[in-house]
């Protein structure tokens, strides 16, 4: 991707990240796909389209996952399993399925974050869950980054476990292969279909004759057949895929309805459009990071026109916090400010750097949310807490974590769109992926680090440089600008939203002007269900 400087607009950014992702839903690519229909079997995504209701669309979920990571097995599309929300007989439901086209459908260590992400959010908003299984198991080159811990492979099955016994309905339907300890998952399900063709057996022909020299056919082992009839393992035995997501369908219209409006505490009003067409971010983000921008002018293309009251709007004017509504939902914002602002009787203070007064005002206002049960939405274009000896003796670090002491601890619902630079404890001070958002999403301008790429090259240069003198070795001026170079290149790469979104640090990277929808969207989701707990806060530092 072109460095944000180098790119024409902001619309031509967007346009790549839409036709990088068109490439990835390609999966394993045409020969895999013709493969897949030659066993009498349909693709992931054509899976997916059968089953949701017509006429709606599948809201997918980390579609970048393991994107340039593990190109020395020709690379894993959409980390080999395709998760997102769609509805089913008019019920939401999350869905998962692996991809047979990438590797067998085999699992890659990010195909089993990816699969426990959408088990997280499926759990913590109350959607049930529909699995279409057609996997090999764990790719086996890598099985030491996939099988052992408490984020790999065995904690799918876990999970299985505590979302049936917290009542979410779980449905697997074993569409081709089901082997090895991959079986365990639709098994712990409410209901098991299975095709015919299909296989689920903990060890295939050629293991059981190494393990136990027994001779015996893949039907024998785990056909669907023997485990309608024998084993009784199955609930339901389908000809086909078609017949198969067919039944799916009739078994979802059996589940309890969605809620026609969100449950108490939550509510909803009638929408209204905002003030500014959502298109008109386009135009008023700036995609390169040295320039400013009003935030509050990129709210009136998020929320409900004339809804917006701000909190305290002449303190701590670097961070804007306040109430509205959008889509019709009640919700608390915090957004970044990002250009200079001038406090009373204060010096300037730079735009999206976090200071003593906006941090204190941002942790009351999170307060306040959870008391009135408001989701909240963050906003980051964020540099980081600002530094120094005045803001140290002012007391920076005990205003920012009197800030995330309030983020770690909030009932409601939390959703973060990064907008720009995500920098530092930032990053966690505005809701980054640490702190539970129920969903987080990126724009094709967002830049997650530790630090700014001017600051990051500068000190990774210096340390580089005083180690090869302590070395012995004589640096020029010349080398010393090859090693910045790289360096620099290095860090840009690992600053591209594709890199934090393969790495599943963000749930999807989302159009600038398909925000106001994406956001909608999740608070249909997330105000499904709430938590009935008392707001409690641990220990602050005054």
């Amino acid at each position: 991707m072109p460095s944000a400087e180098a790119a024409p607009t902001l619309s031509a950014l967007t346009a790549q990240i839409l036709d990088d992702e068109r490439r990835i839903a390609q999966g394993g690519g045409p020969k895999a796909i013709e493969r897949q229909h030659k066993k009498g079997r349909l693709t992931a995504r054509e899976r997916i389209a059968r089953l949701i209701d017509p006429g709606t669309e599948f809201f997918e979920l980390s579609i970048w996952a393991g994107w340039q990571m593990y190109d020395a097995w020709d690379g894993a599309p959409a980390g080999g399993v395709i998760c997102g929300i769609g509805a089913v007989s008019g019920r939401r439901q999350m869905i998962i399925a692996n991809d047979a086209t990438v590797k067998a459908g085999a699992f890659f260590p990010i195909t089993a974050k990816k699969v426990l992400r959408a088990q997280r959010i499926a759990f913590a908003n109350r959607l049930p869950l529909i699995y279409l299984v057609d996997s090999a198991g764990i790719f086996l080159p890598l099985q030491e980054d996939v099988f052992p811990d408490e984020d790999d492979f065995g904690r799918i099955f876990r999970n299985n476990a505590v979302i049936s016994a917290a009542g979410l309905p779980q449905i697997a339907a074993i569409m081709g292969n089901c082997v090895a300890g991959g079986g365990y998952l639709p098994v712990l399900c409410d209901r098991i279909l299975m095709t015919e063709g299909s296989g689920l057996y903990l060890a295939g022909p050629a293991l059981v004759k190494s393990a136990i020299g027994q001779q015996a056919t893949s039907e024998e082992l785990g056909g669907a057949a023997m485990h309608a009839r024998t084993s009784g393992t199955i609930d339901y035995r389908d000809p086909s895929d078609e017949a198969c997501l067919d039944r799916l369908r009739r078994l979802a219209a059996g589940m309890r309805p969605d809620p026609q409006e969100p449950p108490a505490p939550f509510t909803r009003a009638a929408p209204t459009a905002p003030a500014r067409p959502p298109s008109d971010v386009l135009d008023l983000f700036p995609i390169s990071t040295r320039q400013d921008y009003e935030v509050r002018q990129l709210l009136e293309c998020f929320v409900d026109a004339g809804t917006f009251d701000e909190y305290k709007p002449e303190y701590g004017q670097s961070i804007v916090c306040g109430t509205a509504r959008i889509g019709g939902f009640p919700v608390g914002i915090v957004a970044n400010q990002h250009h200079f602002v001038r406090p009373a009787g204060g010096p300037i203070q730079f735009g999206g750097v976090l200071y003593v007064d906006s941090a204190d005002k941002a942790a009351r206002f999170i307060m306040t949310c959870n008391q009135e049960w408001l989701p909240i939405v963050f906003l980051q274009n964020v540099n980081g807490f600002m530094v120094g000896r005045d803001s140290e003796q002012e007391g920076i670090i005990k205003a920012g974590a009197k800030m995330v002491n309030a983020i770690s601890n909030s009932r409601v619902p939390k959703i973060t769109v990064v907008l720009g630079g995500s920098f530092g404890a930032g990053n966690y001070a505005m809701c980054g992926k640490a702190f539970d958002p129920r969903f987080i999403f990126a724009w094709p301008t967002s830049r997650i680090a530790v630090m700014g790429g001017e600051q990051a090259t500068s000190t990774l240069v210096e340390v580089m440089v005083r180690g090869l003198k302590r070395d012995g070795h004589a640096v020029d001026a010349k080398e010393i600008e090859k090693i910045s170079q790289k360096v620099k290149d290095d860090y840009e790469r690992q600053m591209d939203p594709r890199y934090a979104a393969a790495r599943l640090w963000v749930d999807g990277i989302i159009p600038p002007d398909k925000t106001r929808d994406v956001l909608i969207f999740s608070l249909e989701v997330a105000t499904r269900y709430a938590e009935l707990e008392p707001f409690r806060l641990g220990v602050y530092q005054v």
